[in-house]
């Protein structure tokens, strides 16, 4: 439920309608490359998650297969991909509601949004899990709602409400009316959008039996984040035409096509509250994440104090702060702030999940080499981790074609120099502390 929290997010209920305007109908092709590339990372990380549950997760695995910057890096990257991502929730959710209410002030939701999730996160992983999974609930009740609302609308089924045919998604301009490139960029669209899976391996430290508990989530996951995904998108493209405004709201236009009273203010709600959970869920993932930097040395030492509910406090709240000051920049200063921080870290999924397949590869070759059983296994290794380091790569270059995603690409690449040359010479520095340490 945890992966479900993150993943499916803004990203599926709102985003989703990029990926078409992008690429038309022809946005499904996408989606089902993407979401190859997802079973690949899932399958990958849950080996490595399975031998070795460690908070610090893909990190932790870099570390031990390409070295210390490697691993020190990428924690970092996604550490702050993840705080700013919960600023933003925050502040998105905060706006939906208002959308509403009018009366709620945007920046009174929004602080206290990232008070009472911090207060949440400090609780527990159990009581933090039992939250997220009926957050979690609720969503997936939502879209398969929403799938069988589809269903009868494309069938005929409603009551004087003619079903669409095949119009929409084979007529006027075509399948793909952009092409290539189209497919493309709605390609780079859906990969965003499937971030935040890898969030499970971050919870598997904290499972009662990791080697079962991790092979198990990988499975349900991944099919049920691309039933979910493809299933509703397939609904959207075969209702809505591709190059309608309406797909500003995608969820939205297919339940007006289908005369559902009430249509927009429901999916503002439950776009709010999928925010919300992925915020939840986000602010686990940060939390852990610079807890396990501290604890490899690679951030200050103070973030590795426990509660007495075994909760890195500090690691909370230092995860936390950046969103607070994150989210009051952005209510003072609107649209200025919270759009150049995502530019930045905008392509970060795509590095963690390049790192996650390079270092399986590394690591499974290792446990072969030296005879290490390994609980969950990776089948057809090492050709689907080749493939899948093949589908990065594509997308990759796909993404320098675009002048929007190649700056942001650029970007990414800037920061993780940044934080790599900050890594090595925090390498130095124990070095010098300690000549005989590692």
């Amino acid at each position: 439920m945890m992966g479900l929290g993150s993943a499916i997010g803004a990203g599926l209920f709102l985003g989703s309608g990029a990926g078409i305007q992008a690429a038309g109908p022809a946005v499904l092709i996408s989606y089902l490359l993407a979401g190859t590339l997802v079973i690949i990372v899932m399958w990958a990380l849950g080996e490595m998650a399975a031998a070795n549950p460690s908070s610090g997760a893909f990190s932790t695995y870099a570390d031990k297969a390409l070295g210390r910057t490697a691993g020190a890096t990428i924690g970092w990257l996604w550490w702050l991909q993840l705080v700013v991502v919960i600023a933003a929730e925050a502040v998105g959710a905060a706006g939906l509601l208002a959308t509403i209410w009018p009366s709620l002030p945007v920046w009174l939701l929004a602080l206290l949004f990232m008070v009472l999730f911090t207060v949440i996160n400090l609780f527990g992983v159990r009581n933090y899990g039992e939250f997220e999974f009926w957050f979690a609930i609720f969503k997936v009740v939502a879209i398969l709602a929403f799938l069988a609302i589809g269903a009868a609308l494309i069938f005929g089924w409603l009551p004087d409400v003619a079903s669409p045919g095949l119009g929409v998604i084979f007529g006027g301009d075509g399948f793909a009316p952009n092409g290539i490139a189209g497919i493309g960029a709605g390609l780079l669209v859906v990969i965003f959008a499937f971030g935040g899976t890898e969030i499970v391996a971050v919870a598997a430290a904290e499972t009662e039996n990791p080697g079962a508990s991790v092979a198990k989530a990988i499975r349900t996951v991944v099919w049920r984040i691309l039933v979910f995904y493809f299933g509703s998108v397939l609904v959207i493209a075969l209702t809505v035409p591709w190059d309608s405004p309406a797909l500003a709201s995608p969820f939205a236009a297919v339940l007006s096509e289908a005369k559902i009273p009430g249509a927009d203010t429901a999916i503002t709600l439950v776009a709010a509250i999928a925010l919300l959970s992925a915020l939840n869920a986000n602010l686990y993932g940060a939390s852990r994440m610079i807890f396990s930097l501290s604890e490899r040395d690679e951030a200050p030492h103070a973030l590795q104090r426990l509660s007495q509910r075994q909760v890195p406090i500090r690691a909370v709240f230092a995860s936390v702060a950046f969103g607070f000051v994150a989210t009051v920049l952005e209510l003072v200063f609107p649209e200025r702030v919270l759009p150049v921080l995502l530019n930045i870290v905008g392509s970060t999924c795509l590095v963690v999940w390049g790192m996650v397949l390079l270092s399986q590869l590394v690591l499974r070759r290792r446990a072969d080499r030296e005879g290490t059983e390994l609980p969950f296994r990776m089948r057809g290794f090492p050709a689907v981790t080749f493939i899948g380091l093949a589908l990065l790569t594509i997308i990759l270059v796909l993404g320098f074609f675009s002048p929007a995603t190649g700056i942001q690409l650029l970007s990414t690449l800037v920061l993780i120099a940044g934080i790599a040359a900050a890594a090595k010479i925090n390498a130095r520095r124990r070095t010098a502390k300690s000549p005989t340490a590692p």
